[in-house]
């Protein structure tokens, strides 16, 4: 699908697309987001940006010779960004964008929470740009944003987890390692898009130093960036701590069950014993005939139980 939008009044603006106009919307487009393109969209927009768009291969090399690099088309950036996931985890999806003189083009897979924002945000007039050049660095800059919001949404998940670990004594531990294994996959995703926008605005400084406006934004979001990869190691502390927490809390309710067997095995060892002996079937056995041997027998079992047992009480063993 491809979307085009244009600068009206230092405002962004998406165009309304038909068939009959499309050559001239696409003229006077300042952005073409070109959404999981169809064979004939991307054709159609190889024949006019006299370039070939990246294909998803190309788009998620890691090197950083094929993700950050000029040429005829224009200057390329190619950004990971936060999408959403299946079981409460993230994902992460690659946009291409191709920075033009008058024009800037993203050829994207999958729907990405930034660009629905910055839609809706372009329908309320909200996007106040002047160039391609300024709409490429508000977008990484609307990207922080989300990414500090994501942040955010993962420390109040952690509350709850704590909660759940150090003081709801009737909580499922196995519940709460599930919950943090999926925070702490989610927190090294967004610490990877963090990483990967610093590579991103670092390249784009290098490419636009006559803009000086856009340089000091660029340095901004640099230093944002930089507040939340701390904050993301922050996380990934709190995250280790409450999983060794939960571990250890897992492993005393379970030597507290094999404690509780043990002494079990203890209590009833001594009666074991004794009726063992008298079920032995030797002929001469002096207690055989007793009048009250079976109640002496139950009394001799009884108390062999219970000496143990008040033993461990009075060592504070139990």
């Amino acid at each position: 699908m491809l979307r085009m939008f244009k600068i009206q009044g230092a405002t962004l603006r998406e165009e309304s697309i038909q068939e009959e106009n499309k050559k001239v919307v696409m003229d006077n487009a300042i952005w073409i987001d070109a959404h999981e393109p169809s064979e004939e969209e991307r054709e159609e927009l190889n024949s006019y940006l006299r370039a070939e768009l990246p294909e998803s291969d190309d788009v998620d090399e890691i090197e950083f010779s094929a993700r950050y690099f000029q040429d005829s088309a224009g200057i390329h950036v190619h950004s990971l960004f936060l999408a959403p996931g299946e079981n409460g985890r993230h994902n992460t999806a690659t946009v291409a964008f191709i920075l033009q003189e008058k024009r800037l083009l993203t050829v994207r897979d999958g729907d990405l929470a930034d660009f629905r924002l910055l839609r809706m945000r372009a329908r309320r007039g909200q996007v106040q740009v002047v160039s391609a050049q300024d709409l490429l660095i508000t977008m990484f800059e609307q990207k922080v944003e989300n990414l500090a919001d994501a942040l955010e949404d993962i420390h109040r998940k952690l509350e709850d987890v704590s909660h759940m670990v150090l003081e709801d004594n009737d909580s499922e531990l196995e519940e709460a390692i599930d919950r943090l294994a999926k925070l702490e996959d989610s927190n090294g995703k967004i610490r990877l898009c963090l990483m990967d926008t610093q590579r991103s605005i670092s390249f784009l400084q290098r490419h636009l130093r006559e803009h000086f406006q856009l340089q000091e934004t660029a340095r901004e979001i640099k230093r944002d960036v930089d507040t939340l990869m701390s904050h993301t190691a922050f996380l990934f502390d709190k995250i280790n701590f409450l999983m060794d927490s939960t571990q250890g809390f897992i492993s005393i309710e379970q030597n507290q069950i094999i404690k509780t067997f043990s002494i079990a095995a203890v209590v009833f060892l001594p009666p074991t014993v004794v009726a063992s002996i008298y079920g032995m079937n030797f002929d001469f056995m002096p207690e055989l005939h007793w009048k009250y041997g079976y109640i002496w027998g139950l009394f001799i079992m009884v108390l062999a139980g219970v000496a143990p047992y008040w033993y461990f009480k009075r060592k504070d063993w139990l």
